[in-house]
């Protein structure tokens, strides 16, 4: 039953471990000794309680039945492993550029903002405006000594 949110886990924030691993095998398809090996193999790390009883996020879930299909489809554990780690720094430099945008932007409003208070503050010009001579409208005076 989802909650509210749209979230299949129920209000329960991703990364809260509150699956133990018969009800994470159950959710994923899966038997509680492949999620033993993939932890084992540091797919994945199930958060533990005071005993040391696993116990799997939503995340986690989400995370197994990604292991589940890519090994489905034939890529080795190491394939599998090579594709969650470059699918974590996608993330990570996806979230960083948007941090970078964010900074930009904010540095532009400021800059804008900078620029019209100071032109604000400056008195308007009250030198004349210099053109070049006109050629056509000249006049040459001179005296003969």
């Amino acid at each position: 039953m989802a909650g509210r949110s749209g979230n299949p886990f129920g209000d329960a924030h991703p990364d809260a471990a509150v699956f133990v691993i018969s009800v994470a095998a159950e959710l994923t398809g899966l038997h509680p000794q492949t999620l033993r090996t993939w932890e084992r193999l540091g797919l994945i790390t199930p958060g533990r309680t005071g005993g040391g009883g696993r116990r799997y996020s939503g995340r986690d879930i989400e995370r197994l039945r990604e292991i589940a299909e890519l090994s489905g489809a034939g890529i080795g554990i190491e394939g599998v492993r090579r594709i969650l780690d470059l699918e974590n720094r996608v993330s990570a430099l996806s979230s960083r550029n948007e941090e970078l945008v964010a900074e930009l932007e904010a540095t532009r409003a400021a800059l804008r903002q900078a620029v019209a208070v100071r032109r604000g503050d400056l008195p308007p010009n009250k030198l004349p405006v210099l053109r070049a001579p006109d050629a056509s409208g000249s006049m040459v005076v001179w005296r003969r000594r």
